[in-house]
């Protein structure tokens, strides 16, 4: 039961949100400094995106390029950068997923879960 007649205390909701809001904003700044990795190929490509998904780096091993079968090359640059973004996205789910679910759990806007 809610004190004070059944109403909620406006003020305290709002400072609730406003809280909820300043920690997601870190916790999105935060992510956009931090950065995970995908490889493929065992880790003749390698891709580097940030916690937000912004690709930031790319590393090919000599041995991965052929001049004859530049196909399986860019294969392996597709595979690396899929495998860094689904890490961007799990690390997204651990830094903003407990925030979601105290937004009421129905996700966040302008994110991908």
């Amino acid at each position: 039961m809610i004190p004070g007649g059944g109403q909620p205390n406006m003020q305290q909701l709002l400072q609730q949100a406003q809280k909820m809001q300043q920690d997601l904003a870190r916790a999105q700044e935060e992510l956009a400094h931090m950065e995970v990795d995908g490889q493929a190929g065992g880790g003749l490509v390698t891709a580097t995106v940030t916690g937000a998904g912004e690709l930031r780096a790319l590393k090919i091993d000599p041995k991965a390029v052929d001049p004859e079968d530049t196909e399986t090359l860019a294969d392996l640059v597709v595979a690396a950068v899929q495998a860094a973004n689904e890490n961007a996205h799990n690390l997204q789910q651990q830094k903003l997923g407990p925030l979601a679910q105290g937004l009421g759990g129905g996700g966040i806007p302008g994110l991908p879960f």
